[in-house]
């Protein structure tokens, strides 16, 4: 529920304010003050007792379970600054190995990238591994060597947190502060990233809803964390010739009912490299507003998701596409 409020003398508001408290709400202020979102039983309102109030101009009972991710919350695009990295206002694409293996291959690769013009780079340093055998990342030292290519190269520096324990970590050492798919329902995680300065790049869970991508979202946002990216990644579905499916059609519903940037994951998307470029320009095409796409200088040598990553010089092909078709689209509009 949403309460809109008049311009009334602040005892007024007080007032209302007061009378919500003692019925248990938890009340946020949006909208410069003008507006207040109620949380709690709403069953036990009265509502012709609520508008009796002389700060209130109007109360709305919404018809979704979520509020502030939605235009209706926020009209115009939410607008994400980083370094040199800006989403939600162009295309702006993020790139890099799944996982740092070494100082010397992420400054090899942050390097390359840098010099195509990439603003932002990603690059694993705890990696949640469905197999327990498999390489889980280097840890601390792996945001280390991020921070230091980051501040070396002028690049924002991208990676995923896999658990709440290293959140002082990623806040010393990282930029925007990815959580991954089987995260984005791991709700003391958000709670907690909820309530922090930094941007979040949220993918959506290989086997959730949109209505629960964006109640994740709608958690960081209720605790004060208004920089969310949202991120398609691919979805679980009957699907054989991919790792997943590429819900591309998600991309302009949430454009038209969410003022949050909309990017998306090629590679976690697909799965192989051979798709990555074609499934890129159809993210460009459907309105996307950036990319997360891997890159490494060797894929065969990999530690982590080779078969899905693209090598230096085929990302710079990719790139020259996108840039090409973003351009066409924009004259075209």
């Amino acid at each position: 529920m949403i309460i809109v409020l008049k311009k009334v003398a602040i005892n007024n508001i007080k007032e209302l304010l007061n009378f919500l408290e003692s019925k248990k709400f938890e009340v946020n202020f949006l909208e410069e003050n003008k507006v207040l979102y109620l949380k709690g039983e709403l069953d036990e309102l009265d509502l012709n007792q609520l508008k009796a109030f002389d700060a209130v101009e109007e109360v709305v009972v919404l018809d979704t379970p979520y509020y502030q991710v939605l235009r209706k919350c926020q009209k115009e695009n939410t607008i994400i600054k980083v370094k040199d990295a800006v989403f939600g206002s162009g295309l702006e694409i993020i790139a890099g190995p799944c996982s740092v293996e070494s100082k010397e291959q992420i400054d090899r690769i942050a390097k390359s990238l840098k010099f195509m013009g990439i603003k932002a780079l990603r690059g694993g340093a705890y990696k949640p591994r469905t197999s327990p055998y498999t390489f889980q990342g280097l840890g601390e030292e792996a945001l280390k060597y991020l921070k230091a290519v980051g501040d070396k190269y002028n690049l924002a520096i991208v990676s995923e947190i896999v658990s709440e324990d290293d959140l002082d970590l990623f806040i010393k050492y990282v930029d925007i502060i990815q959580v991954g798919t089987r995260n984005m329902q791991n709700y003391a995680l958000l709670k907690k990233l909820g309530k922090i300065k930094k941007p979040i790049l949220l993918k959506r869970g290989f086997a959730s809803t949109v209505e629960e991508w964006l109640l994740a979202a709608e958690y960081l946002l209720s605790l004060g964390n208004r920089e969310v990216i949202l991120c398609e990644r691919g979805i679980r579905s009957v699907a054989n010739g991919s790792k997943a499916t590429l819900d591309l059609n998600v991309i302009p519903h949430l454009k038209k009912i969410s003022h949050l940037p909309v990017i998306v994951d090629p590679s976690h998307g697909t799965g192989f490299s051979e798709y990555v470029e074609p499934m890129s320009l159809a993210a460009v095409a459907a309105g996307a507003d950036g990319l997360l796409i891997e890159v490494h200088h060797d894929p065969k040598t990999a530690l982590s998701d080779g078969v899905q990553t693209l090598c230096i010089e085929r990302f710079a092909q990719l790139l020259k596409k996108v840039k090409s078709l973003k351009e066409h689209l924009e004259e075209n509009d």
